[in-house]
């Protein structure tokens, strides 16, 4: 019989090198979890990420290629003995109008923010292997409940991943798995604020107050535990989503200060 310890369970956590997807890779590296963190371009940030984190690894690959990402998935499956949670966090975030649509720009985003989510989760669930059950966490958008016409490719993506994620619950995981939806609000400066703007428009929520990234992080341990029903979505917004808006609060804000 052996005395070795047992292996930490593990989580891949993509886009975990920076902002929002860094909460979560520390989050969970504190709560005893084996981290795996991916990377696009961020080499520098995950690579010292990982040399703080104890046994946490980086991983590179480009999410616009479909196939890359699920042969990674499928490569860390046939070495992590428990792998437990895949959260998908990467995401592109670039301006085009709702007046006429940026082919380029849907494509990218499309690939990066719903196809290579949707076939990760798929070879995840197909080929991982866990105790207690496998959960999935797509990161998705508050944008959801509360659309504007501002970031009209971004936020088609986003609701072709929401779209995903009540149908791979149905139809893609053992009785043991759990695929969820989290969607936070306005957190870190995005696309071209600066950082006194985004103290200003990520408070136009209900509750005047702005979310903390540590709270998704939190909030996605939470969901690694698997107690909620399986295809539903979290809300981590300050109840921005319950607030009508015309346009991205990067604009709004900018349009009560002019």
């Amino acid at each position: 019989m052996s005395d070795a310890p047992p292996s930490p369970p593990a989580v891949l956590v993509t886009g975990g090198a920076r902002r929002i997807g860094a909460a979560i890779a520390r989050r969970f590296a504190a709560a005893g979890w084996r981290v795996i963190i991916h990377y696009g371009r961020s080499v520098a940030e995950a690579e010292q990420l990982a040399a703080e984190l104890p046994g946490a690894v980086a991983i590179h690959c480009d999410l616009a290629d479909g196939d890359a990402a699920e042969d990674m998935v499928e490569r860390l499956a046939s070495f992590l003995p428990d792998w437990r949670c895949l959260v998908n966090c990467a995401s592109v975030f670039d301006a085009d109008d709702v007046s006429r649509l940026d082919a380029d720009t849907f494509r990218r985003a499309i690939r990066v923010n719903a196809e290579a989510p949707a076939r990760m989760a798929q070879a995840f669930l197909a080929k991982a292997q866990a105790g207690g059950g496998r959960r999935v966490i797509q990161v998705t958008d508050q944008k959801l409940a509360n659309p504007n016409p501002d970031f009209f490719s971004y936020t088609l993506s986003k609701h072709a991943i929401a779209g995903a994620i009540p149908m791979l619950a149905m139809g893609a995981c053992g009785p043991d798995d759990r695929v969820y939806g989290l969607a936070p609000g306005a957190i870190l400066a995005s696309h071209d604020q600066s950082e006194d703007e985004a103290a200003i428009s990520h408070r136009l929520n209900l509750l005047g107050r702005r979310t903390d990234a540590d709270e998704v992080a939190d909030a996605c341990l939470w969901l690694s535990q698997g107690w909620l029903a399986s295809g539903e979505t979290l809300f981590i917004d300050s109840g921005q989503h319950l607030v009508a808006q015309p346009r991205d609060v990067i604009y709004l804000a900018r349009e009560n200060a002019a």
